[in-house]
């Protein structure tokens, strides 16, 4: 296994979700429907599919709540960015969970959820490279 191809996170109301996405930066793809939305993320894809929809895919109930165990994260190449990700956030209506902070590690983050609850970090980490599309260099 050498790449992650798709996220795919379920979504109460698609078009809300996709709206928000779209206020922060993420770009739809034409592939996008009125029943998925696409976006490309560097070499790998996130899709919004209505909630039940995916659990009734997936074969398990749609009812449930709290942590799910997972955090999705979005790498930036300075602290400054971090802040602007997060502002970009708190304006498109996104809930701030952590506001930005130095951490423990060495480097800077902050923690924010969608209109579902899916939890994304937002971080700076002085140890890694990050290009100019996201995307990090952990290979040595």
């Amino acid at each position: 296994m050498k790449a992650i191809s798709i996220i795919c996170l379920g979504v109460r109301d698609l078009d809300t979700s996709s709206r928000f996405y779209e206020k922060i930066g993420f770009i739809k793809s034409g592939k996008s429907t009125s029943s998925i939305t696409w976006y490309t993320t560097g070499g790998t894809v996130l899709t919004l599919y209505p909630w039940v929809s995916l659990a009734q895919d997936v074969g398990v109930s749609e009812t449930g709540s709290g942590f799910r165990g997972v955090t999705l994260a979005l790498n930036v190449q300075n602290r400054e960015l971090v802040n602007e990700l997060i502002e970009s956030v708190r304006r498109s209506g996104g809930k701030i969970v952590k506001e930005p902070a130095p951490v423990f590690w060495g480097g800077y983050s902050s923690y924010f959820s969608d209109p579902d609850g899916h939890l994304w970090e937002v971080a700076w980490n002085p140890f890694t490279v990050v290009d100019e599309v996201g995307k990090l260099a952990v290979e040595k």
